[in-house]
């Protein structure tokens, strides 16, 4: 879909990338404080393709009048989520492919419960994680499906595919209608920290390719990182997208599987 939003490209110096839909201005507070200050925002992926129709059946889109982050279906009723995503009211979007199109396959099913983690620190973005529960459970079939969650972190140079709906250039604006797809390692810890010094939290993984030119990018946020079969990350945030050296950062589900396996048990 073409969006034509007023955008504010800043330099990687000084801006803060939250990977959410329409992000406008982040401004800087030096020297520590990172606070978002988006208006309303999408994410998509930089140089990536568009996914085959269906391939990506556990993906979804939140939606509040319009399309805002992405999310990962984790069983029939409950769907994660980046943290910084959180509104007060959301419609979960299962089945999507083509986001301007209705296209048959579509669930929208609004939220029940919105739990964002209770340690989620919107400066930092640590613990950038959160549940929802869906009104009445998704029904499960060849465009619905749910994802795993990881019984192991994830390895460096593992493999992963990232989805979404989100901004398909690293400069400039162009949002795509269809869901979109990028292929990209995970990056050890270290090259992780020295691409983001003192940013990088034991909950937070890069992914992607140190020499820029594709990433998740604003309207990808939330949404999933799958590696051999399981959901190991959650698109977060970044300097820019798909700058030399500024990788994508994202939560480490594995982390949080505890957390999230006691959160549904409690809101069951």
């Amino acid at each position: 879909m073409k969006r034509t939003y007023d955008r504010l490209h800043m330099r990687e110096t000084n801006v803060f990338t939250l990977k959410k839909g329409r992000s406008g201005p982040l401004v800087f507070h030096p020297p520590d404080a990172l606070i978002a200050v988006p208006f309303d925002d999408d994410d998509k992926i930089v140089g990536g393709y568009t996914c085959e129709e269906n391939s990506v059946p556990y993906q979804v889109s939140l939606n509040s009048g319009s399309h805002f982050c992405g999310g990962s279906l984790i069983s029939e009723q409950w769907v994660v989520s980046a943290g910084h995503c959180y509104k007060p009211h959301i419609q979960v979007r299962l089945g999507e492919h083509n986001i301007e199109v209705l296209e048959g396959n579509e669930q929208f099913i609004n939220a029940a419960k919105i739990i964002r983690h209770p340690k989620y620190n919107r400066i930092t973005l640590n613990n950038d994680i959160m549940l929802i529960k869906l009104s009445t459970p998704a029904v499960i079939n060849a465009h619905v499906s749910n994802i795993s969650l990881p019984t192991a972190p994830p390895a460096a140079g593992t493999e992963c595919l990232i989805s979404g709906w989100g901004n398909t250039l690293s400069s400039g604006a162009d949002y795509p209608d269809e869901l979109q797809c990028l292929d990209a390692p995970v990056l050890t810890q270290a090259k992780c920290k020295a691409s983001y010094p003192l940013k990088i939290t034991s909950n937070m993984f890069c992914v992607g390719f140190l020499e820029g030119g594709k990433d998740s990018c604003q309207g990808d946020s939330g949404g999933p990182v799958v590696c051999n079969g399981q959901l190991q990350g959650i698109v977060s945030w970044g300097y820019g997208c798909a700058q030399k050296r500024r990788p994508g950062v994202y939560t480490k589900v594995y982390n949080y599987v505890d957390w999230i396996k006691d959160t549904i048990a409690a809101n069951s």
